[in-house]
């Protein structure tokens, strides 16, 4: 496994090719829907932004939102769209204790080795009272098994999507990942139902499964979904 920020680095050279429609903002979408559905007012922190896909649909309702990736080839592309971004490394970030209404983390935790620490620092600056929103890869589930049967696929010219570290959880056991401080509120997912991205390729099946998705996100089926939502509030006091 290599340096998560060279392996970024590199495939920011690449990553936003359709990315902004079809499957992937299917995705994207659907991570925007559980921000936008727990947010009550108060700056967002985004933490591993990436090229700002997520960020740019959250800034559209959000009073603040602010972005940190390791990788500054990916911050480039969210400059580009406008996103307030710096470079930052997760596992030692640059704010204050309780400095943000909401964190969210998408596609980021299952590409972290010390992924306890990383929860810990996400939630140290979530303000009492405010929401967690992180993603993981569910190991339960069709796109789980196919990425880990599958063969590689290239990301940049020098690596593919088996260089970078990457871990599949249930959800038990990222409730105890999770701080005592932290209570669940919901889960959610996504890609339930679709059996592999190509699909969204083609307008009428497109349609079909990006209608479904949707609608299953929020429902008992998520539980097969290769993305798993995890939604928490941090407590206003421990016990």
């Amino acid at each position: 496994m290599i340096d998560n920020k060279k392996y970024y680095d590199s495939f920011s050279r690449t990553y936003d090719k359709t990315r902004d429609r079809g499957y992937h903002d299917l995705i994207d979408t659907i991570e925007t829907h559980a921000v936008r559905d727990h947010y009550t007012g108060g700056s967002i922190l985004e933490a591993g932004c990436g090229s700002g896909l997520v960020l740019q649909k959250i800034r559209s309702f959000a009073d603040g939102s602010f972005g940190i990736d390791l990788s500054n080839g990916m911050l480039k592309h969210a400059k580009n769209r406008k996103c307030s971004v710096a470079q930052a490394d997760i596992l030692t970030l640059p704010f204050q204790d309780n400095a943000f209404d909401m964190v969210v983390s998408f596609k980021v935790l299952p590409h972290i080795l010390s992924i306890g620490e990383a929860i810990m620092e996400l939630c140290r600056i979530t303000k009492p009272g405010g929401i967690l929103i992180l993603e993981f890869y569910n190991t339960r589930s069709l796109r789980g098994m196919i990425k880990r049967l599958k063969l590689p696929t290239k990301t940049s010219k020098k690596y593919s999507d088996m260089d970078v570290y990457t871990r599949y959880d249930s959800r038990a056991a990222i409730l105890q990942l999770m701080p005592d401080d932290m209570d669940c509120i919901e889960f959610r997912g996504a890609r339930i139902i679709t059996p592999f991205a190509a699909v969204h390729r083609i307008p009428v099946l497109q349609t079909f499964f990006k209608r479904m998705e949707l609608s299953l996100s929020t429902t008992s089926a998520a539980a097969a979904a290769g993305f798993i939502i995890y939604i928490g509030k941090k407590r206003t006091t421990c016990v």
